[in-house]
C-alpha cells in the first residue's frame, strides 16, 4: 500500500488482524457501554470475553459510535505519519452515524479525505476495505480505488443467521428486519443486507438452529449463483467457531473458493446479533 494514501475503517469490519496489519489499515473502534463501564471495541474488550459475559450478565450493553473527534485524531495521526490523502470506508450510514461523523471531520482538515459509505457491515464492509487496500498496493489512483470498491459492492452478498431475536430486537439497528418481530423470540431469524440502501432486510425465519443454518447457507449460495465460479467468502461468527469451521469445510468441498476467511464478530455488532450468530459475506471474482 502507498504510504502517502491511508485507509481508515471502523471496528465493525471484522477483518482478521493479520490482514489489517499487513496492509497498514487503520481501524477505529466504536465504544461498548456496559452499565457504568465503557470498552473500546476489540481493544478493551475482546470478542470471546464479550460473548461469555453477554450470556451471563442480566444487563444488556449499548453501543456508542465513533465521534467526529475520533476521526479528526485519526486524520491528524495519518498526516503526521506521512499520509497526503485518506480514504475512509465506514459501516452503512443506515445503521450508524459513523459515516456522518467522518464526513463532518473530513470538512475540518486541510487534507483530501474521501469518505465512502459501504452500505454494509461485518465482512461486507471488510471485503470493501480489503479491495481498496489491494487496489492501492497495485498502484491504482484514489479514484480508481473508490471505483473498485463501488463495483465490488454491486456484486457483494451478506446474509446473517441468528440464534434468537432477543438481541436484534433490543439493539435497535435492525432496519426492515423489525418486520420479523411479533413472533416468538425462540425463532431463528435470517436477514440480509441491501447494498443499495444499506438497510437490514428480513429473509425468513426457522424454528430450529440447524434448519436456520441450512436455509441461510442454501439461500446465500443460490443468490451468488456460485457453482463453477471463482469465489471469495468470509464467515463471521458469534463465538461459534465449531459451526463456522463446519461451514468452511463444506464451502471448500462444494465451491473451492480462491479465498476463505473466518473471524469472530466483534462486540459492537454482537450486541445486535448475539451468541451463535453466523454471517456469510462474499462475491464472485471477475
Amino acid at each position: 500500500m502507498s504510504n502517502a494514501i491511508q485507509i481508515i475503517t471502523d471496528s465493525t469490519c471484522d477483518l482478521p488482524a493479520e490482514l489489517t496489519s499487513a496492509y497498514g489499515i487503520t481501524v477505529l473502534s466504536h465504544t461498548l457501554v456496559w452499565g457504568e463501564e465503557q470498552y473500546r471495541d476489540r481493544i478493551d474488550l475482546q470478542p470471546e470475553e464479550f460473548y461469555r459475559r453477554l450470556e451471563t450478565d442480566p444487563r444488556l450493553p449499548k453501543t456508542s459510535q465513533i465521534t467526529i473527534h475520533d476521526f479528526l485524531n485519526a486524520f491528524e495521526r495519518a498526516r503526521s505519519l506521512g499520509a497526503s490523502e485518506i480514504i475512509v470506508i465506514t459501516l452503512s450510514s443506515a445503521l450508524s452515524g459513523a459515516y456522518q461523523s467522518a464526513v463532518a471531520a473530513a470538512s475540518q482538515v486541510n487534507l483530501p479525505v474521501h469518505v465512502v459509505d459501504s452500505k454494509s457491515v461485518t465482512m461486507g464492509l471488510g471485503w470493501q476495505v480489503l479491495t481498496a487496500a489491494r487496489a492501492l498496493a497495485e498502484g491504482n489512483t484514489v479514484q480508481s480505488v473508490i471505483q473498485a470498491v463501488e463495483t465490488l459492492r454491486g456484486k457483494l452478498q451478506l446474509f446473517v443467521c441468528m440464534d434468537t431475536l432477543k438481541y436484534v430486537s433490543t439493539g435497535g439497528r435492525i432496519g426492515n428486519a423489525g418486520k420479523l418481530i411479533g413472533a416468538l423470540l425462540d425463532i431463528k431469524p435470517l436477514v440480509w443486507i441491501n447494498h443499495v440502501t444499506g438497510v437490514v432486510e428480513p429473509l425468513t425465519i426457522a424454528r430450529t438452529y440447524r434448519r436456520a443454518v441450512e436455509t441461510f447457507y442454501q439461500k446465500f449460495f443460490e443468490k451468488l449463483d456460485a457453482r463453477g465460479r471463482a469465489l471469495r467468502i468470509a464467515i463471521t461468527h458469534g463465538n461459534a467457531l465449531e459451526e463456522a469451521q463446519r461451514l468452511a469445510d463444506r464451502i471448500r468441498a462444494e465451491f473451492s473458493p480462491i479465498e476463505l476467511l473466518i473471524n469472530t464478530t466483534g462486540p459492537v455488532l454482537g450486541v445486535n446479533t448475539g451468541p451463535r450468530a453466523l454471517a456469510l459475506a462474499g462475491y464472485l471474482e471477475d
